[in-house]
């Protein structure tokens, strides 16, 4: 099968290697559409490694291990690839453990599939594990601001999706020439709102508080930054609660020491596939598996989701030369040029 490896440059190699086969736990997966994401080239870059650095495969089940019951060969399924391990989603093939894999309803194209599997789990740790926000199994019953920065990112329009579906209003978010694509996603009857942060940083943090003040609220306890870049944390720090509030990045942000009463974590969507660690609540409490039952939770319910239409999956643009596309893909993200779009690499055109 041909593969490609993603160097420390972004310079790519398509490589012949053999195909994978799964272990008992895994899937093995024809790739009919491949994700991109950020990390994509931050990995190879960061680690100075070059690796198969694709994570979001949407495609056709080809084999299973021999411990998996859920999916046979010929099933339509999206799956996250787990990080920093071979077999990834740019190649014609690629590995997923069977837990963070999920069925496609026949309505749901590859390519929206594909959009999906690591900017929605990131959204969904970022609010019901780490911010510890009502679920939309058991959704919020009064009133939960919350800040959303970076409303138009992918991982932002999907923390949208999954805060509108736990009932969780106000929504509070910010965006700029995306602002346009988020408006359709929030609920203006229950005060959420869309801020073009272009205005500046002191007239961002007021219209927040404005919107707050207009639904009852003098601030917010929760935020969620889908950026944690440029020093994104001073346009909302302010709106949040002097009482205590906790804050959500997806990158480190070590300029960011918010004073005691706010607590900063940071989400690792690659925890899914692994063990909670020894010092953890989880562990400790014998729940050692505690990250691998959230993933496979959230992913069936991204799968209803789909089925019942209350999730959708993010804009796309497909970048064309199918596995030739990769490095440009890349260099395109790199560079800021996917506003409010996820590039994808079309792999495969049939079973």
């Amino acid at each position: 099968m041909k593969e490609v490896i993603v160097q420390p440059s972004l310079a790519t190699d398509i490589v012949s290697v053999d195909i994978p086969t799964p272990s008992a736990s895994q899937v093995l997966i024809k790739v009919v559409v491949s994700g991109t994401n950020p990390k994509d080239w931050k990995y190879p870059e960061w680690l100075s490694r070059a690796m198969n650095s694709g994570d979001d495969i949407a495609g056709f089940v080809e084999a299973v291990g021999s411990g998996v019951t859920a999916f046979k060969k010929g099933d339509r399924v999206a799956a996250f690839h787990q990080m920093n391990t071979p077999h990834g989603s740019f190649a014609e093939y690629a590995i997923a453990w069977d837990w963070t894999t999920f069925h496609l309803p026949e309505k749901t194209s590859f390519e929206e599939a594909a959009t999906i599997p690591l900017v929605a789990m990131t959204a969904a740790i970022g609010l019901f594990y780490h911010l510890r926000l009502p679920a939309p199994f058991r959704p919020a019953t009064e009133p939960t601001p919350i800040v959303i920065y970076g409303g138009s990112s992918s991982v932002g329009a999907f923390a949208i999706k999954l805060a509108r579906a736990a009932n969780i209003h106000p929504i509070i978010t910010t965006a700029g020439a995306g602002s346009a694509f988020v408006e359709p996603l929030l609920d203006p009857s229950k005060g959420d709102v869309v801020i073009d942060y272009r205005k500046g940083k002191e007239a961002t943090v007021a219209a927040i508080q404005a919107a707050l003040q207009k639904a009852g609220f003098q601030h917010a306890k929760h935020a969620y930054d889908a950026i944690s870049e440029s020093a994104s944390h001073d346009y909302y720090l302010p709106t949040l609660s002097p009482e205590g509030a906790i804050v959500t990045t997806v990158l480190p942000t070590p300029d960011f020491n918010p004073p005691a009463y706010i607590q900063k974590l940071q989400v690792n969507v690659g925890v899914v596939h692994d063990e909670a660690p020894a010092d953890s609540i989880e562990a400790q409490s014998g729940c050692v598996d505690a990250w691998k039952q959230f993933g496979f939770v959230y992913f069936q319910l991204f799968q209803l989701g789909l089925k019942q239409g209350w999730l959708a999956g993010h804009p796309y643009t497909i970048v064309p030369g199918g596995l030739d596309g990769v490095g440009k893909a890349l260099v395109d993200l790199k560079s800021g040029k996917a506003s409010a779009t996820k590039l994808l690499i079309r792999i495969a055109d049939t079973a």
